[in-house]
């Protein structure tokens, strides 16, 4: 999936927000908290990072392709530098997991507020 495309998924799930911050990377919330971030290409961090579930993160980030997401790898996001080495499925699979453990952890009265 190229950025845009990835873009509009990530707008299209449930509660989502997006936004603009760090000279333009692009950021999903759900519930005010990160799930995804997208790049600008001029910049030298990764092509987008996303959280990943915590069981999941020791093999993930060492996985080809992936890696620990800079500043952000003790909280387990991943980063992955060229979002065209996986199917579209396999990309929104992972961003959607991203999307769902944020979400569940965001206290059940947000969750209800935001229809989740």
């Amino acid at each position: 999936m190229t950025p845009s495309q990835i873009d509009r998924f990530c707008a299209s799930l449930p509660a989502a927000t997006r936004t603009v911050q760090w000279e333009g990377v692009i950021v999903f919330k759900v519930g005010g908290r990160m799930f995804c971030l997208i790049a600008p290409p001029d910049r030298t961090m990764a092509r987008i990072c996303f959280k990943c579930p915590e069981e999941h993160y020791e093999a993930l980030s060492r996985s080809d392709g992936f890696r620990p997401a800079p500043y952000l790898a003790r909280a387990k996001w991943v980063a992955l530098d060229d979002p065209g080495i996986l199917t579209p499925a396999e990309t929104k699979a992972y961003i959607r997991r991203a999307h769902a453990v944020i979400a569940a952890a965001l206290p059940k009265r947000k969750r209800a507020e935001l229809g989740l």
